[in-house]
């Protein structure tokens, strides 16, 4: 009885948990599809706001500066974050070694509010003109943070016995890392671009202190756009968005498990076969 119990309410909890976090994104998503101009009156189903966000030329340009950002951002914040994990997990104890991990893991506890104000004073201070540029700094900035925790935790668990037996075999330290050691830590490299490139997208506070007239991302459109009411035109965008991103994280998965079932073929053929 006590297990049934204990069954139950942890059922309750994760329902009610699950509920919470994605009923909202259901209603969002099916009102998107909504016949009436007010949001929660529905006046029957129809695709006019898709068609409506598709000509909106507003929100096509800032969803193209939005995947401008990310994808840079992103991309670099993964490179650095790599390099980082590898210093705080390979490189032994070294003067300012302290300084180094608290200012790369800063960015995680430090307010977005600060952090753009900030990078704000020091792109003004370096007088650099605001726009696409200082957006792509900043993002790097607090994403690379964020990779270098993800990667970090993967080489922390890497079996360094294996890289070794490489370099016994005449491979140079690079051509180790790079034929041995990435190959295993790829899908945390994945994981770590696919979480900065879902914060960049997502971010509001800090893209409006280092923004400027000639770049607007699409959160700073759509809030723009939100105070002035919701409208199913922005439910339809923001579904849209919902959509691409679940598509993305589920591709990734997808590869990542097949990369590591096919490694686990591998292993298991090379057991085999010795």
């Amino acid at each position: 009885m006590t297990t049934r119990s204990s069954r139950l309410f942890s059922t309750t909890v994760l329902t009610l948990g699950f509920a919470f976090l994605y009923l909202p994104i259901l209603i969002l998503m099916i009102f998107s599809f909504n016949e009436s101009r007010l949001v929660t009156v529905w006046g029957g189903f129809s695709t006019k706001w898709y068609s409506a966000v598709l000509a909106n030329e507003a929100f096509l340009d800032a969803a193209w500066v939005t995947l401008q950002v990310a994808f840079v951002s992103s991309t670099l914040a993964t490179v650095l974050g790599t390099m980082a994990a590898l210093v705080l997990v390979r490189v032994g104890p070294f003067r300012g070694r302290t300084l180094f991990s608290g200012m790369i893991y800063a960015p995680l506890v430090m307010p977005e509010v600060i952090t753009g104000l900030s990078l704000l004073l020091f792109f003004v201070a370096l007088n650099i003109d605001r726009g696409i540029v200082t957006i792509t700094l900043a993002h790097i900035t607090f994403s690379m943070c964020y990779a270098s925790v993800v990667i970090s935790s993967r080489l922390v668990s890497f079996d360094r016995s294996i890289e070794e037996a490489a370099m016994d075999l005449g491979c140079t330290p690079l051509r180790a890392f790079m034929t041995v050691t990435l190959p295993i830590i790829l899908p945390a490299i994945v994981s770590a671009w696919l979480l900065s490139f879902t914060l960049s997208l997502d971010d509001l506070v800090i893209a409006s202190f280092t923004t400027g007239p000639s770049a607007t991302t699409l959160p700073i459109k759509i809030y723009s756009q939100i105070r002035l009411g919701v409208t199913p035109e922005i439910n339809a965008l923001s579904t849209i968005m919902i959509l691409l991103i679940s598509c993305g994280v589920i591709t990734a998965s997808l590869m990542t498990k097949r990369a590591e079932q096919r490694k686990a073929r591998e292993r298991a053929e090379a057991v085999r076969n010795s």
